[in-house]
C-alpha cells in the first residue's frame, strides 16, 4: 500500500511552522536535517511532558487525597465524561488540522486559514447538541455514571456536558497552534498553563470544603483560559482580521473531511481508553473500585507523555515528509524518537510494575488495592511505547481508515473483556482487558505503519536501548527488592542505585560522545549535519 499523502486543493506544498521550515535537501541529507529538526521539537516537547506529567502526578494527588476513593471515582468519571464526549465532538478535526495545516501557505496572502472554518464549524455544533443534551439528561444518567457523588451528582455532570463546547473549541485551537507556531507555544498552553493551573484549582476547592462540584470547575476553568491563549496566538500566522481568506473552496471540505472523519471515530477511542474503563467499572463493580482505576490510570498516563511529547513535536513534520513521498526520512525520525521514548519511559513502567505498592501508597492506604491492576498496567504499557508513534505515521500519512481499523480492534478487545472481568474483579479486571487492548491496538497500528511507510520502523539500535534499559533498571529494581521491599523503602533504594548508574554511564567516552552529538543536533550548530548524518545512518536498520 502507498501513503495518501496528495496535498488538499490550493495548498501550497511543504509549508510548515517557522521552526519546521527547510528547503528540501537532496536525499543524501534528508535524513540528517529532519532527524536534527526532530532532535530540537523532541527536547521541547520532552520538557513539556515532562511538567505535565508532575503535575499531573500532583492533580492526581489532590483529588484522590482530597475526595477519598468513592468521591474519586465520581471525579474521575465527570472527567471520563468530558474526555469521551470531546473527543467524539471534535469529529477527528484535531488531527485533521495537525494534518492539512503543515501542507498549506500562511499568512494573510496564504491558504491556511481558510480550513479554520471547515475544521471549527461542524464539531462545534455537535458539541452544543451533545451538551444540550447532557444538561437535560444530566438527572437521569448522574446516578449510573457518577455513583459516589451523593446529591451533588446532577450538578457535576451538568458542569460536564456544559463545558463541552468550550473544551472541543480548545483542542482544535491547541492543534492549530501546533502548526502554525513554534513548539514552544503549544508547550506553553498544553504541558504547563493547563496542567499547572489544574491541581492548583481543584486543591483550593478541596482545601475551601467546597465539593466536587467547586473541584470539577476549578478542572474547568482551565480549559477557558487555554482557549483564549490559543485564540490570541493562532491569529497572527493565520492573518485573521488582516484580510486572510476565511470563506472555503468547496474541495477544502472534501479534502479535509474525507481524511478527518474516519478519524473521528479513533480519536474518540483513543482519548476515551482509560475512561471508558472508570466509567464502566463505575457502573459494573462500584465508586470505590472505578476510584482505584482512575488512580490507576493517572500514574499510567503519566507514564506516557513522554511519547506524547515527541509526537506533537513532530506530527506537522512527518506530515510534510510523507507529503512529499520523503518516506525515508520519514522512518529515520521515527526510529530516532522511538528510541527517545523507549530509554525514557520503559524505566518508569518498570519501576511502577515493580514498586506498585510504593507508589499507590502515596495516593492513601486504600488505593493500595490496586496493586496487581497497577503492574498489568504497566507491562502492557511496554508494549505501547515500544512500537513507538505508528499512529503518527499513519494519520500524518492520511490512512486515518487504517488508523481507525486498529483503534476498533483495541477498543473491542476492551470492552469484550471488561463486560466479562469487571464484575468479577473489579479494578484488576478493569486493567485486565485494557492492557489487552493496549496490545491489540498497538501491533496492529505498527503492522499496517510497516506496510504504509515500506521503510524499516525498527532497528538494532532501538533493540540495544531497549536491552540495557531491562537490564539496568531490572538490576536497580532487584536490589530495592531484596533491600527494602516494594515499598517505599524499596523504591528509595531502587532510584538511589539507579541515578548512581546513570551518573556512572557519564564516564563513558563513548556515552558522552553520544550525548554530544544530541546536543549539537538540538542546538544546530556547525557540526549538527555530521552528527545527525551519524544518527540517522544508525538507525536506518540495514
Amino acid at each position: 500500500m502507498t501513503a495518501a499523502t496528495r496535498p488538499p486543493a490550493g495548498a501550497d506544498e511543504g509549508r510548515s511552522t517557522p521552526e519546521d521550515q527547510a528547503t528540501p535537501s537532496p536525499a543524501g541529507e534528508a535524513g540528517s536535517a529532519e532527524t536534527r529538526r526532530s532532535a530540537r521539537s523532541g527536547v521541547a516537547g520532552l520538557l513539556g511532558a515532562a511538567t505535565s506529567g508532575l503535575f499531573g502526578f500532583v492533580l492526581a494527588v489532590v483529588i484522590t487525597r482530597g475526595y477519598g476513593t468513592a468521591g474519586a471515582g465520581a471525579f474521575f468519571a465527570a472527567i471520563g465524561v468530558v474526555t469521551v464526549a470531546t473527543a467524539i465532538c471534535t469529529l477527528g478535526a484535531e488531527t485533521g488540522l495537525m494534518w492539512a495545516l503543515p501542507r498549506r501557505s500562511l499568512g494573510v496572502r496564504g491558504d491556511a486559514a481558510r480550513v479554520l472554518p471547515v475544521a471549527l464549524i461542524p464539531p462545534l455544533l455537535t458539541g452544543l447538541l451533545v451538551a444540550g443534551a447532557g444538561v437535560l439528561a444530566a438527572d437521569t444518567l448522574a446516578p449510573r455514571l457518577l455513583r459516589g457523588s451523593g446529591a451533588s451528582g446532577d450538578a457535576l455532570l451538568t458542569v460536564a456536558f456544559a463545558a463541552v463546547p468550550v473544551v472541543v473549541a480548545m483542542t482544535l485551537l491547541l492543534a492549530a497552534l501546533r502548526c502554525v507556531r513554534p513548539i514552544r507555544a503549544y508547550v506553553g498552553v498544553q504541558f504547563l498553563l493547563l496542567p499547572v493551573a489544574r491541581p492548583v484549582l481543584v486543591g483550593a476547592a478541596a482545601l475551601a470544603g467546597g465539593g466536587l462540584l467547586a473541584g470539577m470547575t476549578g478542572w474547568l476553568v482551565p480549559a477557558a483560559l487555554a482557549l483564549l491563549a490559543c485564540l490570541t496566538l493562532v491569529a497572527g500566522p493565520l492573518g485573521l482580521g488582516r484580510g486572510a481568506p476565511l470563506r472555503p473552496r468547496r474541495a477544502d471540505w472534501s479534502t479535509f473531511w474525507r481524511f478527518a472523519l474516519p478519524r473521528a471515530a479513533s480519536a474518540a477511542i483513543d482519548a476515551g481508553n482509560m475512561w471508558v474503563g472508570v466509567l464502566l467499572t463505575s457502573v459494573l463493580a462500584g465508586p470505590a473500585d472505578a476510584g482505584v482505576f482512575g488512580a490507576v490510570g493517572r500514574y499510567v498516563l503519566a507514564g506516557q507523555l513522554a511519547m506524547q511529547g515527541l509526537r506533537v513535536a513532530v506530527s506537522p513534520q512527518l506530515s510534510r515528509l510523507l507529503g512529499r513521498g520523503e518516506r525515508a526520512a520519514a522512518a529515520a525520525v521515527h526510529r530516532q524518537l522511538t528510541t527517545w521514548g523507549l530509554v525514557l519511559s520503559w524505566p518508569v513502567y518498570l519501576l511502577l510494575a515493580v514498586f506498585a505498592l510504593a507508589f499507590l501508597q502515596l495516593f492513601g492506604p486504600e488505593f493500595t488495592a490496586g496493586v496487581p491492576a497497577m503492574t498489568v498496567l504497566a507491562l502492557a504499557m511496554l508494549v505501547n511505547t515500544g512500537v513507538g508513534n505508528v499512529q503518527s505515521l499513519l494519520l500524518m500519512g492520511g490512512r486515518s481508515g487504517l488508523h481507525l481499523v486498529a483503534t476498533v480492534a483495541g477498543l473491542t478487545v476492551t470492552v469484550s473483556l471488561g463486560l466479562w472481568l469487571i464484575p468479577r474483579y473489579g479494578a484488576t479486571g478493569a486493567a485486565v482487558a485494557w492492557a489487552a487492548g493496549i496490545a491489540t491496538e498497538n501491533l496492529t497500528a505498527a503492522g499496517f505503519a510497516r506496510s504504509v511507510v515500506r521503510e524499516p520502523l525498527f532497528d538494532a539500535t532501538m533493540a540495544r536501548a531497549a536491552a540495557a534499559t531491562i537490564a539496568g533498571v531490572g538490576l536497580a529494581a532487584g536490589t530495592g527488592v531484596l533491600v527494602g521491599g516494594r515499598g517505599l523503602p524499596g523504591l528509595v533504594v531502587a532510584l538511589v542505585v539507579l541515578l548512581a548508574g546513570c551518573v556512572g554511564m557519564l564516564t563513558l567516552p563513548r556515552v558522552r560522545a553520544g550525548i554530544r552529538g544530541t546536543m549539537r543536533q538540538i542546538r544546530g550548530g556547525d557540526d549538527a549535519a555530521a552528527a545527525a548524518e551519524t544518527t540517522s545512518a544508525s538507525t536506518r536498520g540495514r
